[in-house]
């Protein structure tokens, strides 16, 4: 009897002894070792880069020679936004099927010939209609990217590997509006136009030169399928929502990373605004402030890979959103311009803190074939925010000042925080 009944209880603690223990997270050096990861870290750096050139030659182009207003300005923006923002839950079901090497180097060739177009542009809807064309192709870049991330760095890397790719967007938001500056007043806008058309087929280049697998998925026939393309478009599209809309921790972090980027896309044209009337400070202060921002990215991104690797993925962007309404809060309630400084910098290191466990709790949840799908919702719905926030932004402070928008904004981070806490948490068994 007691050797029976100790039985199981031994063979439990074996199997508890033998169970593994999971891998250390890879660091972003490790990461890089990864062939494919590298490459495409090379492509992400010179197309960004040539991205910020050639959109801040634009904007200069717009307000100093067509003498554009504020509104159409904005546009420009907005131009690019949109396309993303409605192609993105379409363009998913498209690269879930197809070759994903193809579609990558493809859209950049694709785009660096449009941007060739910039050359011959002299009215503001030429500008409107190529950032369009541009980001139409870019709907379908950036799921297949994050498909091929997904495929080639191993589960416990991919926290690395989301933190370089956002990396080289934070530096080339700091970098880029300098560069572009300089090249356009010593050579005009060409030049920049020209640079990015070359990094979009360098990036071509170093995607060319790896090579791409992707993993085999199990396809189950559905009668959809036997009712033409619009049906089985329409079907997939409905798996990956629904895939979302089932997953609580991965539904949250969709909303949350939006809700991140509405308060940005309120936050960025306010900014001026609230340096001249409530800071009383000139334009110098601003673009400080604005710059102040991209620093607190990039060093909330290389923190976060280095102090947060053990933290929960949800966790983190519980505080990425207390972080953010923090920083905001600063902001409302100290008018000077240090606290404008600290206050853009917390919020720089928060939204980091949202946009790193968001994309990789999205690629360690999703299954492979809905990868694309899955991908290019986030997207679209992040996309979608930022333009919301553009667009709100302005009415809110015409309705009332721009402090009580901040503190809307706020409050608003505060609600999400506790809303996902008690209600997309996953409940105890």
């Amino acid at each position: 009897m007691s050797t029976s009944a100790a039985q199981p209880e031994a063979t439990g603690e074996a199997r508890t002894q033998a169970a593994p223990s999971p891998p250390n997270p890879l660091t972003m050096r490790e990461v890089l070792r990864i062939t494919t990861m590298r490459r495409l870290w090379y492509a992400q750096i010179v197309s960004n880069f040539g991205d910020f050139l050639a959109l801040f030659a634009v904007i200069g182009v717009l307000t100093f020679r067509l003498h554009a207003t504020a509104q159409q300005v904005t546009g420009v923006q907005i131009s690019y936004l949109v396309p993303i923002a409605i192609l993105g839950i379409l363009a998913g079901v498209f690269v879930d099927r197809w070759p994903l090497k193809r579609t990558l180097v493809s859209s950049d060739v694709i785009r660096g010939f449009l941007c060739l177009l910039l050359l011959v542009s002299t009215q503001i809807w030429h500008f409107y209609a190529i950032l369009a064309a541009i980001s139409i192709v870019s709907s379908f870049f950036g799921p297949a990217q994050g498909v091929v991330i997904r495929e080639a760095v191993p589960l416990h890397g991919l926290r690395s590997s989301n933190a370089l790719m956002q990396q080289v967007m934070f530096m080339m938001r700091i970098i880029g509006p300098a560069a572009a500056g300089m090249l356009v007043s010593a050579f005009g806008p060409q030049v920049c136009y020209w640079l990015d058309a070359v990094s979009f087929f360098a990036s071509a280049t170093f995607i060319a030169s790896t090579i791409i697998k992707r993993s085999p998925s199990v396809h189950h026939h559905t009668a959809a399928e036997d009712k033409g393309a619009i049906a089985k478009i329409w079907h997939d599209m409905q798996q990956g929502m629904s895939f979302i809309l089932h997953h609580a921790a991965l539904l949250f972090v969709i909303l949350a990373m939006s809700a991140g980027m509405f308060v940005i896309g309120c936050f960025g044209p306010l900014i001026a605004v609230y340096v001249r009337d409530s800071v009383h400070a000139t334009t110098t202060v601003y673009g400080w402030a604005s710059a102040m921002i991209g620093v607190g990215m990039l060093v909330g991104v290389n923190g976060l890979n280095t102090f947060g690797t053990k933290i929960r993925n949800t966790t983190l962007v519980y505080c990425g959103l207390l972080g953010i309404a923090f920083g905001i809060l600063i902001l409302c309630l100290i008018t000077y311009i240090w606290s404008t400084l600290l206050g853009d910098f917390f919020i720089g290191c928060s939204v980091a803190g949202i946009i790193i466990p968001a994309q990789t709790l999205m690629q360690q949840e999703t299954p492979p074939e809905l990868m694309g799908r899955v991908g290019s919702t986030f997207m679209s719905c992040v996309f979608t925010a930022q333009i919301l926030g553009l667009l709100l932004s302005g009415a809110l402070a015409q309705f009332t000042s721009v402090r009580n928008v901040f503190a809307i904004c706020a409050g608003m981070l505060v609600l999400l925080s506790l809303a996902g806490k008690l209600f997309m948490e996953p409940k105890a068994a």
